[in-house]
């Protein structure tokens, strides 16, 4: 922010009634504001003076406000700016946000959104802030990592959904987290959850709420997930798990902005912030019928891809080795180095779990090594780039408990694999109970 004392809002609307009402509401915010009636005054604005946000309508006499937003993306990327749109246009507020614009308003205006929507705009930390925690968080410096690091920063400045896909253990939460802890809404809360683990019966009251004796074991008045990150962000993880009688649900919280609790007479306003993910392919989900088209275009504003570890195996070793120092600082122990062999045989590795998988491969080699060195056969490895995994000669076991823990691992993630990393499928394939598989993967570090 600028050194002024009080921060200033340019408004944007042909229509006097609006910028008289946009006027006095933010002078009660105590704010300084400055007015345009088409984009040229606009545009004039913003080259005399500096802003802290701007609120723009869609439609000008000149051009319109998708226009303007572009303008201040290439010309002021530090500014917020704010979309006023016609009520129902929901698919020119999407525009918007794809343009770079940081939320959007409807007609008629409601002044509580509007207030909220500003005072979130204006906690916003400047461009210039050092992007130290993300580069700690999220360590990498292959190319594919720098542009996810880079998408983060420019996605923290905006209230639009975000769609991180990638493959399971890539670490989608961890950029879901690095979004909200780089925004305006970093002070409240983040509420992560796998929408794969909640019993289709108790979704619905987990994501409202319920009131005391909607249903049996209803014993007191619970609030939901939406409730828990009112002012925050609420991670959907697993979203294509979801049954399709919440996706209904779901997308009308999301475009009302508001829930009703299980037993509820009354909506209750939640202002949060959404952001999913999921392993799965969504527009295939879309295709099959088992999500919503509607709803995948809601949530699916803005995609942002995680990599998988394969395609920055740069990378790997930069991880390896501080996943090592975190062991030795949480154990109390000596470091542990990785024998050059070692290493190679990782670069070598497909990965299929990711960082993940590395992480609990590194535990358990931790834990097997001797002399403070990690060696090629610590690792276990099911396969490798240069090896056949069909055969046990290749496959370095010291004992039949080794060799049947490898071919049950190699089994596992051809399943998997098959099945886009569908743990229900992949059981459903090998002829196991979802609970058996879902053991099996604990016990092999791919869980």
């Amino acid at each position: 922010m600028n050194t002024r004392s009080r921060q200033r809002i340019l408004i944007v609307d042909d229509e006097p009634d609006i910028r008289e009402l946009l006027d006095i509401t933010l002078g009660r915010m105590k704010l300084d504001t400055r007015s345009a009636k088409n984009l040229a005054e606009a545009q004039g604005l913003l080259a005399d003076e500096a802003f802290d946000l701007c609120l723009t309508d869609m439609r000008l006499p000149d051009g319109t406000g998708l226009e303007l937003v572009q303008h201040i993306q290439q010309r002021y990327p530090q500014l917020p700016v704010a979309m006023i749109t016609a009520y129902g246009s929901l698919e020119t507020a999407i525009d918007a946000l794809k343009a770079g614009a940081f939320d959007f308003l409807t007609k008629p205006v409601d002044l509580t959104r509007l207030r909220g929507l500003v005072s979130s705009a204006l906690r916003l930390p400047p461009v210039a802030t050092p992007t130290i925690t993300i580069e700690r968080c999220l360590l990498g410096d292959s190319p594919p990592m720098r542009n996810v690091r880079k998408q983060i920063e420019k996605l923290a400045r905006s209230q639009a959904p975000v769609y991180i896909s990638g493959e399971s253990g890539c670490g989608k939460e961890l950029v879901a987290r690095l979004i909200h802890d780089q925004g305006p809404r970093a002070s409240q809360a983040f509420v992560p959850v796998n929408c794969g683990a909640i019993p289709t019966e108790l979704v619905e009251s987990e994501f409202f709420g319920h009131r005391k004796g909607s249903f049996s074991g209803a014993i007191e008045d619970k609030p939901g997930l939406f409730q828990a990150a009112h002012g925050g962000t609420l991670f959907l993880d697993e979203v294509a798990d979801l049954p399709l009688a919440m996706q209904v649900k779901l997308l009308r919280a999301i475009q009302e902005k508001a829930v009703r609790a299980v037993g509820g007479q009354q909506e209750e306003v939640v202002d949060v912030r959404i952001l999913c993910a999921t392993h799965k392919e969504l527009d295939a989900e879309v295709a099959a019928g088992r999500f919503r088209q509607d709803l995948y275009y809601r949530l699916n504003v803005i995609e942002l891809r995680v990599p998988p570890l394969r395609e920055r195996r740069e990378d790997i070793e930069l991880l390896a080795n501080h996943m090592l120092q975190r062991l030795a600082t949480t154990t109390g122990s000596p470091a542990v180095k990785l024998h050059p062999k070692a290493l190679e045989a990782l670069l070598s590795y497909r990965f299929p779990g990711n960082v993940r998988e590395l992480e609990n491969m590194l535990e358990r080699a931790y834990t097997l090594c001797e002399h403070q060195q990690i060696e090629a056969d610590d690792l276990r490895l099911a396969e490798g780039s240069n090896a056949d995994p069909g055969n046990p000669e290749l496959m370095r076991v010291d004992n039949l408990e080794d060799y049947l823990e490898n071919v049950e691992r190699k089994l596992i993630l051809q399943a998997l694999e098959e099945t886009r990393w569908n743990r229900t499928a992949a059981a459903q394939r090998l002829k196991l109970s979802f609970r058996s598989m879902r053991y099996r993967l604990k016990k092999l570090g791919l869980d």
